[in-house]
């Protein structure tokens, strides 16, 4: 179940009641409809002491099939000191997957300093290599629309998808941006959304799982 989004905010400032109050209802809701775990997806700041606690507390009662997803904007993953990078190492032995939103972005800087543009497979790559600095390839995913309504920008073909992953996984078919590494457990892909998707007949999905499946 996922928490947040564009304009969506939890206030976590207090221990008591906010973090007992959130913790118990996510716990409700989890085990009536059956969700697998959490993604976090903040947009608008967070108390990162207070949510570490909170899906600690989560985690706890779940048990140990509880998953942990993270959807951090491009601009929150800039940097080793972002809030999401602190929630990131409060957190990582539990995380499953970060997914970072490569859109809505403008122009980021890659690893190597410089300012790439979204929607294109080296603004992908080299994004993906400045978080690897700081996050476990096995831990990091790229967020793409599924469609061109899907966002503001940032959409990318489902092929250029597949382009990135191999290029991050294995250091060939890149574009312009290489690597400085191979991340062959790099973990793969998230599309925003399925809803999108399935108004495209699920091209994304039928594109980039099959070839996910090729990965270690």
């Amino acid at each position: 179940m996922s928490v947040g989004g564009e304009k969506g905010n939890i206030n976590l400032n207090s221990a008591s009641p906010n973090v007992t109050n959130f913790v118990d209802s996510m716990y409700g809701l989890i085990t009536q409809f059956g969700f697998d775990g959490i993604d976090i997806d903040l947009e608008n700041g967070m108390n990162v002491a207070n949510l570490t606690s909170a899906v600690r507390q989560l985690q706890q009662k779940v048990g140990s099939g509880f998953v942990l997803t993270m959807a951090p904007q491009t601009i929150d993953m800039q940097n080793a000191n972002t809030s999401y990078m602190q929630l990131y190492n409060n957190l990582k032995d539990i995380t499953s997957v970060i997914n970072v939103q490569y859109y809505n972005s403008g122009c980021m800087l890659g690893r190597d300093g410089k300012c790439y543009s979204q929607g294109t497979v080296d603004f992908l790559t080299a994004l993906s290599d400045l978080t690897l600095q700081w996050v476990a390839p096995s831990q990091l995913g790229i967020g793409v629309p599924a469609t061109t309504s899907a966002a503001g920008g940032g959409y990318v073909a489902p092929a250029v998808v597949n382009q990135a992953v191999k290029c991050l996984a294995t250091g060939s078919d890149c574009g312009t941006y290489k690597p400085v590494a191979k991340y062959p457990d790099f973990r793969g892909a998230m599309t925003w959304s399925i809803n999108w998707d399935a108004s495209s007949s699920y091209l994304l999905a039928r594109t980039v799982k099959p070839y996910l499946a090729t990965l270690p």
